[in-house]
């Protein structure tokens, strides 16, 4: 059975062989012992199908919580008389929070347990946003959203860890497949609910209503979830001693921070952009983000076969050079021929991802690439969703959102180039 590396909570790895096919077995799936249960589930993906929804619906909020200020902050601007550059520092300020609190997630989770920390997450979440809601200055949203990035931050590991505990490891596949439809369907969703909303009610009113649902659902969750009911394990740092030293990990997070500036960096500001540079109404605007994310669904789940027919390197190199090059134009084309490229440039942008993926699995013995992803990620996150769309921010207080995102796509562009030093993948005994 082959299952990819990332999606392990950090201690099943020690429970693993890996052949020479690259693939993951259990060394004894015969005898577990007692320890073993807490982390693999022995259910079937039916019979846990409503835990399996229920933290795809938590997964759901967690990611919606942290892309729906993008749709509303042309409106948060203007009631905020905040400048271009403050509102796109309000994304870095999320992504530090997140940053944070997904790299030192092990240290809350092994004094917790995985349950709580989900539950602890969640409620957190809700009260941040109910509190942001209130805030009537910069300070006040920035403090605001620092906490709803810390608390979106403590989710995924203990996420993961959680639904792996509850559904038998032959359906891993399926139930984390599963799972992973949330942050797809959050950019669709997001600027839809927040359009639909900002007909009747204010910006605060949306925020309160995202903390409410948040709330509610950690609430339910603490009364109604199930598994979850171990403790995580702190990070190891010692082991990012050897991998440092190490030329492709530093490039796979370059390569990782450029391919999330194409999405989630440019998704940040885009309705901003649009309004107020391109002249679109608010309402256009979001119904057409909104929809140009649906093909990309699809495209990812395509992205995959394109990977293992032409390589790993090759697709993230042409793929971040054709996001590149639409970034570029989403700058520069004149008129309404804009939204074409709104439409083109995400049904790329997500086929790196799959091929970053592999690529990076590909680093360091199997026993330490937990580690590899939990260094990885965050920082290029914070790069490509927090200071990305605030460079695209100052640009625009400059008097061109098209030059900051015309830059962006530049970097991309140039950035493809740093797949030629990657080293051939190749797997790596432990």
């Amino acid at each position: 059975m082959k299952v990819d590396f990332f999606i392990f909570p950090q201690p099943l790895l020690c429970w693993f062989r890996r052949t020479e096919t690259g693939e993951f077995k259990l060394k004894n799936p015969t005898a577990r012992s007692a320890a073993e249960s807490s982390y693999f589930g022995s259910s079937s993906l039916q019979a846990t199908l409503g835990s399996l929804l229920f933290l795809t619906a938590i997964f759901f909020t967690n990611f919606f919580s942290r892309i729906v200020p993008s749709p509303l902050m042309p409106t948060i601007e203007k009631d905020l008389a905040l400048n271009h550059s403050e509102a796109g520092s309000l994304f870095l300020i999320i992504a530090v929070g997140y940053f944070v609190t997904l790299t030192g997630s092990g240290f809350v989770s092994c004094r917790l347990t995985h349950r709580k920390t989900i539950i602890l997450s969640t409620i957190m979440l809700g009260l941040a946003y109910l509190a942001t809601s209130l805030c009537k200055s910069m300070m006040g949203m920035s403090a605001g959203l620092l906490v709803v990035g810390m608390s979106t931050g403590l989710y995924l590991p203990s996420g993961i860890a959680t639904l792996t505990s509850l559904v038998s490891f032959q359906h891993w596949g399926k139930a984390i497949a599963v799972h992973e439809l949330a942050p797809n369907l959050a950019f669709v969703l997001a600027p839809l609910v927040a359009e639909v909303l900002l007909r009747w009610f204010s910006w605060r009113a949306v925020l309160a209503l995202v903390g409410t649902s948040s709330l509610s659902i950690g609430i339910a969750f603490a009364f109604f979830g199930r598994g979850g009911n171990f403790h995580g394990e702190a990070p190891a740092l010692r082991s990012l001693r050897s991998l440092c030293r190490r030329r492709d990990l530093w490039i796979m997070m370059v390569l990782f921070g450029l391919g999330i500036a194409g999405t989630m960096g440019v998704y940040a500001m885009l309705p901003l952009y649009l309004v107020s540079e391109r002249g679109m109404d608010l309402a256009w605007t979001n119904s057409v983000v909104a929809v140009s994310r649906i093909v990309p669904i699809f495209v990812a789940l395509l992205s995959g076969w394109v990977a293992d027919r032409f390589g790993t390197e090759r697709t993230m190199k042409y793929s971040l050079l054709l996001t590149g090059a639409l970034t570029i134009l989403l700058g520069i084309v004149p008129g309404r021929w804009v939204v074409i490229v709104v439409f083109l440039q995400p049904m790329v942008a997500v086929c790196f991802f799959p091929a970053a993926l592999a690529a990076l699995s590909s680093i360091g013995p199997a026993g330490a690439r937990n580690v590899v992803v939990s260094f990885t990620i965050p920082l290029s996150f914070l790069v490509g969703a927090g200071a990305i769309p605030t460079l695209i921010g100052v640009s625009g207080n400059a008097g061109s959102f098209a030059s900051g995102i015309a830059c962006t796509g530049a970097l991309m562009t140039v950035g493809a180039a740093l797949t030629r030093y990657l080293e051939s993948p190749r797997p790596e005994k432990k």
